[in-house]
Parts: structure tokens; C-alpha cells; sequence
């Protein structure tokens, strides 16, 4: 169930909550073939179905930044804000990648609140904690302090 948040008031509000959990999301070898042509990184590892399947994985894997990058859109299935004019993407205050996903592996995004503070120009800065969870996998594939400003 996606929350809402209206205007830079409701956003401090949330400071601490969390948001909850995305749907599952599909990693196909397509998706990860496609953040290979748009980035140049066509090693073995993400690319190589036969290859893959006598490496350290046993098949082709995510690039961690292409998981990384799916945190926006399913970020979006989480919290929708209005009452603003413009959000940036700020920054990371910290990423890691403790497990790999596989490709056909499901992942969701779980997201938490960690702060939201005013900033110049009519805005406030959000700061939150996303851990990106692999069905089936104790391990998470990635968690990233992110950072956002949205301004009235």
C-alpha cells in the first residue's frame, strides 16, 4: 500500500516510520542485459548464461548497481508525495552489496524513515535506510543510506 505525503510538513512527520515493503520484482537476464548496454559493463558474471553456470554463482547475476537503481521506481510504490515543486536525488550517504542476486531471483525494497530536516530554499532533506531483500535469501543484496530534497 503506497502512503502519501502532502507538502514538506507531512514529509517531517514521517521521520522514524517505516514505510513498509514493495512488491517482488522479477530480475530477468533482459533487465540486466539492458543496464549492460547502458553502462558498458558487459562482464561475464551479469552477461554469460553458459559462462555463469561454472562460476562463483552458478548463473548470471544483477550488476549491484543496477540493483541499486531499482530502488527509485520501487521506491515509488511505497510513498507518493505531492505538494511539492521539485525533488532531487541528493546522494548516498552509504551503499553496500552483501549478497548477490541471481538473475530470475525476486527482490523488493523495504524502506525506512531515518530523518527529514529543513534546508535553504524552502525544502527539507530526507534521509532514509532502503535494504533491497531477495526472496528466499537471508542475506539482503543491497542497503543504502539515500538522501532527497524536496522543495516548495
Amino acid at each position: 500500500m503506497t502512503l502519501s505525503a502532502n507538502g514538506l510538513d507531512e514529509l517531517k512527520a514521517l521521520t522514524g516510520k517505516n514505510l513498509g515493503h514493495t512488491n517482488w520484482l522479477e530480475i530477468t537476464q533482459d533487465r540486466v542485459n539492458t543496464f549492460a548496454d547502458a553502462t558498458g559493463d558487459h562482464q561475464w558474471i551479469h552477461t554469460a548464461p553458459e559462462k555463469a553456470k561454472n562460476g562463483p554463482f552458478g548463473t548470471t547475476i544483477a550488476h549491484g548497481y543496477l540493483t541499486l537503481s531499482l530502488i527509485i521506481p520501487l521506491f515509488n510504490e511505497l510513498l507518493e508525495i505531492t505538494g511539492t515543486t521539485m525533488s532531487v536525488n541528493y546522494g548516498l550517504e552509504k551503499a553496500r552489496f552483501p549478497s548477490p542476486v541471481p538473475v530470475g531471483a525476486k527482490i523488493r525494497l523495504g524502506a525506512v524513515v531515518d530523518s527529514v530536516e529543513d534546508v535553504k530554499g524552502n525544502g527539507v532533506q530526507m534521509q532514509l535506510t532502503f535494504t533491497v531483500e531477495v526472496d528466499g535469501s537471508e542475506k539482503p543484496a543491497c542497503v543504502a543510506q539515500a538522501v532527497y530534497r524536496h522543495y516548495v
